[in-house]
């Protein structure tokens, strides 16, 4: 349905996107991740042709968007993430108007506006000014402008931000609903309601793409790597951290909390064959340490989101200094090449002369 290839956007010398390739199936709904400034909203902008790429190509259901722009759009419905809705006018008349700017035909209009305020659960406002509304209803109403045009594609970016918790269930579930009728691609900086909602999740820092795999996938690969594993223990179990130091499963530990009996510890624990519950209760039973609690916690999209984007930065670093080191390498030789060779420096000032 969506195929990205060697896409690159440069402002000045500055890479905001660098050479990124991907491809998303009809019906997915596919989560867009990355820290501030790794480039989703650029690339979601050239993917919506609100900006054009520096390199590389967008090909939407067969055709380029560079040569085929007005029929790409077409297909297309962008929800900002500021919703930038018209408060003067009723949420009825701002769905109009976004028809007339789809160019939808006069006799199928009112057919496809009732069509989308049905589908988001605006009737009951729909005669309301925008500006009498609730956030939540705003943001339905900017996901209607989206939709009125019967789009085959949905680029939301952070739909959700700015709800209270009931709000973001209702248009989760909107979202949701949405799988096999739509092809969605959505930004979030809410990881929970990203594990939610999307069957595949690209990962992109510092322009580049670092990890392009299904919801559940990264969730199972962060939980094969690595357990946390929350003990609580007796103050009188006052060896606790002399033992965990020694256990080589245990990769670091840190006091969550302390009151006047007990003390809770949060460990990050590598795999092991065993349940890693078993192997700890067993050295904490050696040591006469007396656990009152020990809670295993599942692994979420963040975990695996966060050790995703910190590998990459170490491996970027890596490769910064590896390249910063050749550099200083070449410099030297090339000093020392001069320095060994007088007469080639006097030859070459004269060829200047």
């Amino acid at each position: 349905m969506i195929e990205v290839k060697n896409l690159t956007k440069k402002y000045g010398t500055f890479e905001a996107v660098k050479g990124i390739s991907f491809s998303i199936e009809k019906g997915e709904i596919v989560g867009f991740l990355g820290p501030n400034g790794a480039g989703k909203s650029t690339t979601m902008n050239m993917i919506t042709g609100f900006i054009e790429p520096t390199e590389g190509s967008i090909i939407v259901d067969g055709y380029d968007i560079e040569k085929r722009p007005r029929l790409v759009k077409q297909k297309i419905g962008y929800m900002p993430e500021n919703v930038p809705l018209y408060k003067e006018l009723t949420v009825r008349e701002f769905i109009n108007y976004m028809a007339d700017l789809r160019g939808i035909k006069r006799s199928e209009k009112k057919e496809k506006i009732n069509k989308v305020i049905d589908e988001v659960g605006i009737k009951n406002v729909q005669n309301k000014l925008i500006s009498n509304i609730s956030r939540g209803y705003r943001q339905r109403v900017s996901l209607a402008g989206a939709l009125v045009g019967n789009p085959e594609i949905l680029i939301l970016d952070e739909p959700t931000v700015g709800l209270d918790p009931k709000q973001v269930v209702e248009i989760r579930n909107l979202i949701k609903s949405f799988k096999g009728k739509y092809t969605v691609i959505l930004s979030s900086h809410i990881l929970s309601e990203v594990s939610n909602m999307c069957d595949k999740i690209i990962v992109i820092n510092n322009g580049k793409i670092v990890k392009i795999d299904s919801t559940q996938n990264l969730i199972n690969t962060e939980s094969k790597n690595s357990k946390i594993v929350y003990v609580t223990v007796d103050n009188e179990s006052s060896n606790f951290e002399t033992v965990v130091k020694k256990l080589k499963f245990v990769s670091s530990f840190d006091i969550v909390s302390i009151d006047s009996t007990s003390k809770t510890y949060k460990l990050n624990c590598k795999e092991t064959n065993n349940d890693i519950r078993k192997d700890l209760s067993k050295a904490f039973s050696k040591e006469n340490i007396i656990v009152l609690e020990m809670k295993l916690e599942e692994a979420t999209l963040e975990d695996a989101f966060i050790d995703i984007i910190d590998t990459n930065t170490r491996e970027n670093k890596i490769r910064e200094e590896k390249l910063a080191r050749q550099k200083a390498v070449k410099i030297k030789l090339s000093l020392r090449e001069r320095l060994s060779n007088p007469n080639k420096i006097k030859n070459n000032k004269g060829g200047r002369k």
